[in-house]
């Protein structure tokens, strides 16, 4: 009986909650960011920076919900420790 090798998963997300930065098409109304409960809206240009810290069901469930009311996700963006930056301009600082 041959055995398995254990897999790589390099595509694997940390479980642990991390701060995430979504970019969305337009401008959201009061209505529309109630479907955010955990994130901070802030709006740059014509477009609707949702940023907070998820889990990765959390952040599966904003995905979803995004989807579900038909918004145009612009951009996903992990922010990572020494990369947190300021959401809204796109700009990081350097490590």
């Amino acid at each position: 009986m041959r055995g398995n090798l254990p897999a790589l998963d390099h595509g694997r997300m940390d479980p642990a909650p991390a701060r995430y930065v979504i970019r969305i098409n337009g401008h959201l109304g009061a209505t529309m960011l109630s479907a955010f409960p955990a994130l901070a809206p802030q709006h740059h240009d014509a477009h609707t920076v949702l940023t907070g810290l998820l889990d990765r069901s959390a952040l599966y469930g904003v995905l979803a919900e995004i989807e579900a009311l038909g918004l145009d996700l612009l951009e996903l963006r992990k922010l990572t420790p020494d990369r947190g930056g300021s959401p809204g301009t796109g700009h990081h600082r350097s490590p």
